[in-house]
């Protein structure tokens, strides 16, 4: 019960972003009922995870389409309140994000904005073609208990799919960086994103570079760079030059003696002997100085990687990437623990999209049409952000209050570890095992536990004849 109030506590700092109180304890609501959940069935989950009364199901879908609950307000109250109850990981004043994309598969036939997509993967499990939504994810690296990490979920959202007018040409970068600069004013300070080899681009870098942030990411291993040209000592009609001599980085392994070595700072390595070298060139795409970082790894090969500033330690930089997988360990609990992308918000007006269809070109369709089209990606954006925000909070009682969590399990685990900070599945059950004691004591009376009682199925509540 414990774990709850300490929930709730944090969840009422929502409130800013919901007009009524209303659709602010139904928000709670469906908080609890993601946090909880043992199977990943949509709204209907909702229903049964929390023992809310199955009449009340067409009010939790309307939830999801309401107005009511401002998407914007809510990923800013929750990016200022996961900076306040959690620990972010800074680098030289830098607050570190991550950043990647993520394709889910979706079969619904009328579902805006899904297409085909290609995965490049080499899971057997993933099919190099899907029907589906293209998302866009930015999450804040948080420090644990020791050297232990989290990528905190702070926003998600669908980057392609619709066309809306016949002239945008934004592609997923240039979105990704409206989402970044957007998070990023709710921040005091300036970032770094930490991103893998697809977002070094002048599209990325630029609009960061132009707001005082800075990119961590991976060069391709055939890029070039070039030297500063030389000042001549006569002037010249024209323009001066800019680039000097064309370097292939690939080859600036060859230089043996220009290495450096170091004890591995990649996490979770101990001992591990790894040489890097540190240079900076200018690179075409930005038109400026980039420093790049060549790494020889004993296991794990070469890689260069790319930083957009020198006031970060070329070791802190191998560090930061390195803990760039943090974000796709943070999307594997969110599919598969808390089905934060598990929606069938469908629309019945919509003509069915064939198999293997592109964009959905909205440029010549009605006003009412392009309306509910857009009623319904808010709806998709909804359910995606309250499952982040549901997963945040999961780690924020993992992190603060790991022994509570830990005497709340009341279950079984083979490699049971209670030193260390828990995963989101082990709160989720901690908080399913703990539900029935907090909504039939007597001694919290929150507005969570009265709305859930008021439109409870008590038959399905456990406890309740006996307290009764």
């Amino acid at each position: 019960m414990e774990l709850w109030i300490k929930w709730f506590f944090c969840v009422k700092e929502l409130r800013g972003a919901c007009s009524r109180q209303r659709t602010f304890v139904w928000m709670a609501v469906v908080l609890a009922a993601i946090s909880i959940r043992t199977e990943l069935l949509g709204v209907t989950s909702f229903v049964r995870s929390a023992f809310i009364h199955e009449s009340r199901y067409r009010l939790l879908l309307h939830h999801f389409h309401s107005n009511a609950l401002n998407i914007d307000k809510l990923c800013g109250i929750w990016v200022r309140l996961a900076l306040r109850i959690l620990k972010p990981v800074t680098a030289e004043g830098f607050i570190v994000m991550i950043a990647d994309g993520l394709k889910v598969a979706k079969e619904g036939r009328k579902m805006p904005a899904v297409k085909s997509l290609h995965q490049e993967s080499a899971n057997n499990s993933k099919p190099p073609y899907i029907m589906g939504h293209s998302f866009q994810a930015i999450a804040m690296l948080t420090q644990g208990a020791g050297e232990q990490m989290f990528a905190v979920p702070v926003i998600s959202r669908i980057c392609e799919g619709l066309v809306w007018h016949s002239g945008n040409k934004k592609t997923l970068l240039d979105k990704l960086a409206v989402m970044f600069l957007e998070v990023m004013q709710h921040i005091q300070m300036k970032g770094v994103l930490v991103a893998d080899a697809y977002y070094a681009s002048r599209k990325i870098i630029l609009p960061l570079l132009d707001n005082g942030h800075q990119l961590i990411s991976r060069a391709r291993i055939n890029s070039v760079a070039y030297y500063p040209a030389e000042k001549k000592k006569v002037k010249r009609k024209g323009r001066p030059k800019i680039y000097g001599k064309k370097i292939r980085l690939r080859n600036l392994f060859k230089a043996k003696h220009s290495f450096s070595s170091a004890q591995s700072p990649v996490y979770g390595e101990k001992n591990v002997i790894i040489h890097y070298r540190v240079i900076e060139l200018l690179w075409r795409p930005v038109g400026r100085k980039v420093r790049f970082i060549l790494v020889k790894h004993p296991s794990r090969g070469r890689i260069i990687l790319l930083c957009t500033t020198n006031q970060i330690d070329p070791l802190s930089v191998i560090r930061l990437y390195g803990l760039r997988f943090k974000i796709e360990v943070s999307f594997k609990q969110a599919i598969h623990t808390l089905g934060t992308y598990a929606y069938h918000f469908w629309m019945m007006p919509m003509k069915p999209i064939k198999k293997g269809g592109g964009n959905q070109n909205l440029s010549s369709r009605s006003k009412e049409y392009r309306q509910a089209v857009r009623r319904k990606i808010d709806a998709y954006h909804r359910y995606v952000q309250l499952g982040c925000i549901a997963q945040g909070l999961l780690q924020y009682l993992a992190i603060c209050h790991r022994k509570t969590v830990w005497a709340s399990f009341g279950s079984w685990l083979r490699t049971m570890k209670t030193d260390m900070v828990p995963s989101e599945m082990v709160v989720a059950q901690a908080l399913r095992a703990s539900l029935p004691n907090f909504l039939l004591s007597n001694s919290n009376d929150s507005d969570l536990k009265k709305f859930i009682l008021d439109h409870a199925d008590f038959d399905r509540l456990p406890g309740f004849k006996m307290a009764a």
